[in-house]
């Protein structure tokens, strides 16, 4: 008895080991099914707010609502990549258009005057750049290959893109789909307590996401004032790029300052280095640094408590032991995931001392 008993404990053990692998295997697979459902629960969580403005300030229908919040997100969408169109028509016709002897003499204009300027020796220098191999480790191939992917994936985006598009409206005209299906694997005695949370949820990172959006706007505005008074080139894009960059926290404004830096240098190429380009790169540092410190002391911590409620300290470990453990796409989803955690927590084990502590602000 007891060694059927056994077996059959074993032979369960199994099972339930070869069916997690198969659902692993099987989420591996629609991998991307995942990332626009994903993309699309952002995105009906940023538009929500708007869906229950046009429903109860404007007394629209639900489906006229997400119709319009639809059109909205489309419409920016097709303005952004009319934004960057004229930045790719422009580069296209300097490509057809260059003087490569003209870009070469500028580009070793520049160099000489940096190490001039900075007292550096150009046979120190040569040797550093020639002893760390970076010279040899160049794959002529990457531009070739680049444009290849490019062009595989342009189908697939757009394939994405519409079913991102879809699946958001239906999110959005039904805001309990996605609750709903989550429900299904719950006990009944538990569904109120789950519909508690994922109330507490939408409308928590509703605000996050929202508020992440003015960040962004904010570093925007900063950003293209400071590149416009110091005429650099497509500046409005380069602002954005930059903007758009901080939303990988911690790692995303030191990119994005190092893009500036390179971005206004080379609209300046073939002017003096002492004269016009360090000046006016100093300068553009300086405004770039004073939008950091408005994110860093005012934006962010701005967001954090009045959205998602929780303390700044909290929210740097979080995403510090996020990136460790996941890199770059767990730093960006450490601060959303880390709120329903909470807030989950808070609705099933409430009675808890830490869960208490942790959330003693939602």
């Amino acid at each position: 008895m007891n060694s059927k008993i056994i077996a059959n404990g074993i032979l369960r053990a199994i099972a339930i080991l070869l069916g997690a692998c198969l659902i692993l295997i099987f989420l591996y697979k629609i991998q991307s099914v995942i990332v626009y459902i994903a993309i699309a629960g952002v995105i009906s969580l940023i538009g929500r707010p708007i869906v229950l403005f046009l429903r109860r300030k404007l007394k629209f229908n639900n489906t006229i609502a997400v119709i319009i919040t639809m059109v909205l997100f489309i419409g920016l969408l097709l303005g952004l990549i009319r934004m960057f169109i004229p930045l790719v028509v422009e580069q296209g016709e300097n490509l057809s258009l260059l003087d490569i002897d003209e870009l070469q003499r500028n580009a070793e204009n520049l160099y000489s005057e940096i190490i001039t300027y900075f007292d550096l020796s150009k046979v120190d220098v040569e040797q550093s750049i020639k002893d760390s191999g970076m010279l040899s480790k160049l794959d002529y191939s990457i531009l070739p290959n680049f444009l290849n992917s490019f062009i595989e994936g342009l189908g697939s985006s757009l394939i994405g893109l519409f079913s991102v598009l879809f699946i958001s409206f239906f999110f959005l005209k039904d805001s309990r789909l996605f609750e709903n299906g989550i429900i299904t694997f719950i006990p009944d005695s538990k569904e109120s307590r789950w519909k508690n949370s994922s109330e507490k949820i939408k409308d928590l990172l509703s605000r996050y996401f929202v508020g992440l959006i003015f960040q962004i706007l904010i570093l925007f505005v900063i950003y293209t004032v400071v590149l416009l008074i110091f005429d650099i080139d497509n500046a409005i894009v380069i602002a954005f790029l930059c903007a758009l960059l901080n939303l990988i926290p911690y790692v995303g404004p030191l990119v994005s300052g190092i893009l500036m830096i390179v971005l206004t240098m080379s609209s300046n190429l073939g002017e003096s280095f002492s004269d016009v380009i360090l000046p006016k790169t100093t300068y553009v540092m300086i405004g770039f640094v004073i939008a950091q410190l408005v994110d860093n002391f005012f934006s962010q911590p701005f967001i954090f408590s009045k959205s998602v409620k929780s303390h700044p300290l909290e929210i740097f470990l979080i995403i510090i032991i996020a990136g460790l453990l996941f890199g770059i796409v767990g730093m960006i989803v450490a601060v959303p995931s880390y709120t329903a955690i909470k807030v989950i927590l808070k609705e099933f084990l409430s009675e808890n001392k830490v869960v208490k502590k942790l959330t003693q602000d939602l």
